[in-house]
């Protein structure tokens, strides 16, 4: 199966390698200014991303691409396979014509000031802890998730995870010293905040405090953790709502406290799977609650009973669940709390989700409908040979 690269055309524009580029664009960090006339080719994104393959890091041309580069490097790899090995320019030019396609003017300026919101950022903020910019896989988990990664198969994934709750999965993931790290470089944030008087953005409109971690340099890091820690365990448990196929993030850390946020009510998630890691500190309370997985259609639909569970936090310990899982925390009554809270999400899903009507594969109350359809279609097919029945009598 394919998606269209273009929504009105198969057919999309692409040039051929250039010499000069060694496939890498000009050489010098600036996409170049003159390339060979571009050809067209009946050329479809893939469905699911290219094995083995390691795309280009378009970082130096932050300045002049509309889109992060880190959304570039993702969608390459969703590529066809003959324009793999074109230039750099040539995919850059291929992908932007994609994206451009897709995202309305008011997104990409929104996504041009928040890049200029981030470079003020970076160039004044002086991290704490750098190891934690480059994710060390054996200092950061704990070593049962990392031999259950390696093994990379469902057995080696159940061997770690408890699944307290349909499609709710519980796990160790990370290290102490990591979760202590996280909350010093947190506060560390938040400090520099607070002494330059910058004004920053919180991570959602429920969230009053926390941070996004992709703002301050945690980016790379976390779309590393996506890719290679999270996707390959959606991948197994939920391959309905594109866990194969989850190509970008929004990382953050959310805090509760008395004199932080103390509850969050009910909602879900704008992702398609998400991560919530503990990461301490001493508290009670801020419990979460599960009550069932909905679309957009029936996300204020009752809930049944046996939807409804509770979890309580561990820190260290991480709960992964569908973004459409609805759910709320209770109050922290007593300490702080804090939380790591990484939001991943499927372009490919999402684009496939417009020509659906029936989500009965993961929305309860789709499920629900379609088997009291099947039930009322069964009982009326059983009354009219009754009555069939009769008559021939």
């Amino acid at each position: 199966m394919s998606v269209d690269a273009s929504p009105n055309d198969r057919f999309k524009q692409f040039r051929p390698p250039s010499p000069a580029s060694n496939g890498n664009g000009n050489g010098n960090g600036a996409l170049s200014a003159a390339s060979p006339a571009p050809a067209r080719a009946a050329h479809r994104l893939r469905l699911n991303p290219t094995d083995h393959h390691e795309p280009d890091s378009y970082e130096d041309l932050q300045s002049q691409l509309d889109f992060s580069p880190m959304l570039f490097s993702s969608l390459e790899r969703y590529l066809p396979p003959p324009l793999l090995a074109l230039s750099r320019d040539a995919k850059v030019d291929y992908m932007r014509d994609i994206l451009l396609r897709y995202s309305p003017e008011g997104e990409r300026t929104r996504v041009l000031r928040h890049r200029e919101y981030r470079q003020k950022i970076l160039a004044n903020y002086k991290p704490l802890h750098r190891e934690l910019y480059t994710l060390h896989a054996a200092s950061f988990f704990v070593p049962s998730f990392l031999r259950a990664l390696k093994e990379n198969t469902e057995e080696s994934f159940r061997s770690i995870i408890t699944e307290p709750s349909p499609g709710i999965y519980v796990f160790e993931m990370l290290q102490s010293r990591t979760c202590e790290m996280l909350l010093d470089e947190v506060e560390n944030f938040e400090r520099w905040v607070h002494d330059t008087n910058f004004r920053i953005m919180r991570p959602n409109t429920m969230n009053r405090y926390g941070v996004v971690l992709d703002d301050f340099g945690l980016e790379t890091m976390l779309a590393r953790m996506m890719d290679d820690f999270v996707r390959p365990i959606a991948r197994v448990f939920y391959p309905e709502v594109g866990g194969s196929t989850l190509d970008s993030h929004h990382g953050f850390v959310v805090e509760y406290g008395m004199d932080r946020d103390v509850e969050l009510g009910f909602h879900v998630d704008d992702s398609e799977v998400t991560l919530n890691v503990c990461l301490g500190e001493q508290f009670s309370g801020g419990e979460l609650f599960f009550r069932g997985v909905r679309c957009d259609k029936h996300v204020n639909s009752e809930t049944q009973q046996e939807e409804s569970f509770d979890y309580a936090h561990t820190p260290g310990r991480a709960v992964l669940h569908r973004g459409r899982h609805r759910h709320g925390a209770r109050a922290t009554t007593s300490g702080h709390r804090a939380n790591l809270i990484l939001w991943c999400r499927s372009s490919v899903f999402r684009e496939l989700k417009k020509y659906q009507t029936d989500f009965s594969s993961w929305c309860g109350e789709c499920l629900r409908t379609k088997r009291v359809r099947h039930q009322s279609s069964l009982a009326s097919t059983k009354l009219e040979l009754m009555r069939r029945e009769r008559r021939a009598a």
